[in-house]
């Protein structure tokens, strides 16, 4: 490895990340019930943590030339954050899961995010962007925030789709509201059932600072009310199945294309449903492909079982959309589906 990028990388170095950051022992249980419970809905709302928290992407000095490196950054609540740099690129962008991550942690001091390691070199994150340098302090890059946006952000529907959502009412959804800036609220369920469908989904993660794992952005979108695709603030994170874009208990995501909360964010999903014979046996396993924010993450995934807790047993009749209310405030928006008959 080019020692410039060993340096710099090194920085962003934290072998004990999966522990503190996963951890979910008794210690860690009574220290998140001390925190203030605190749930952001609108980046105006959001604090003076928000805006350093997000994507960063850009390239560095290595002797003759450059190397690409994206950095995600994710508050933690009272000022402390995490980085995540990926070299090559963001996820979806230039980074291969087969390249290490590097993790770092760092407590706010005035305007400013210092990483550093003694001798080293050193990065710091202002508004302006972060600022690598060196171990004799010479700046070898400075990596400015992006804003990504999926390529499916507000698609419109085809001939033929439902609509089942496009702000004007929440009345094609069972238990359907309605938040004040008409956006569709979690824990519905869609009153028209589907077979086999194409479906497009717009979603808004809350920004919850203090909380961890589960507990932060949670919800989920059943096809047929019986697999799960994961709904959750998972930036940053590894990429697991009970993570954003997972498909519950079955699969995890090929690459986390979770955005920073507060962003729009898409999911399409080709849905083929399960086959069953004459006497109701399953003959042939419900499929779907799914792309997160534009990138396939699923590609003709094999469902062999419905997800834990699942509100429709699996069968061979047609079944909702659900989403699922979990605690948190999702919000929805520019939701449709396009039947695509039974396999």
């Amino acid at each position: 490895m080019n020692r410039v990028l060993f340096l710099l990388l090194t920085v962003f170095a934290l072998p004990e990340f999966h522990s503190t950051f996963a951890a979910d022992d008794d210690a860690s249980k009574d220290a998140k019930q001390k925190e203030p419970r605190k749930v952001f809905i609108s980046p105006d709302d959001a604090g003076d943590d928000y805006p350093l928290q997000g994507e960063y992407s850009g390239t560095i000095k290595s002797g003759s030339g450059e190397i690409k490196l994206g950095v995600q950054v994710i508050a933690l609540g009272d000022g402390n954050f995490r980085a995540v740099a990926y070299p090559g690129g963001l996820p979806g962008d230039g980074w291969k899961k087969e390249l290490l991550k590097y993790h770092a942690e760092a407590k706010r001091d005035g305007d400013a995010i210092r990483f550093s390691l003694p001798d080293q070199g050193s990065g710091e994150l202002t508004s302006r962007g972060i600022s690598i340098r060196n171990s004799e302090g010479t700046v070898i890059g400075d990596i400015p925030k992006v804003h990504r946006k999926s390529p499916t952000l507000g698609r419109k529907p085809p001939e033929g789709a439902v609509v089942l959502f496009d702000g004007s009412t929440a009345d094609h959804f069972k238990g359907g509201r309605l938040s004040e800036d008409k956006l569709l609220m979690e824990g519905v369920t869609s009153k028209e059932l589907f077979g086999s469908f194409k479906l497009h989904l717009e979603f808004r993660l809350p920004f919850q600072p203090f909380a961890r794992g589960q507990g932060r952005g949670n919800s989920g979108c059943y096809m047929q009310g019986r697999y799960e695709t994961q709904i959750l603030d998972s930036f940053g994170l590894e990429g697991e199945h009970n993570e954003c874009g997972g498909v519950y208990t079955i699969s995890p995501p090929a690459v986390n294309m979770c955005f920073p909360p507060l962003t729009w964010q898409t999911y399409d999903v080709d849905y083929t449903a399960a086959t069953y014979d004459d006497a109701g046996k399953k003959v042939k396993n419900a499929r779907m492909t799914v792309l997160h924010n534009g990138v396939k993450i699923h590609d003709n995934l094999e469902l062999d079982h419905a997800t834990t807790a699942h509100p429709v047993k699996e069968g061979p009749e047609p079944g909702p959309i659900y989403l699922q209310n979990h605690g948190n405030p999702v919000r929805y928006r520019n939701i449709w589906v396009v039947p695509t008959g039974s396999r």
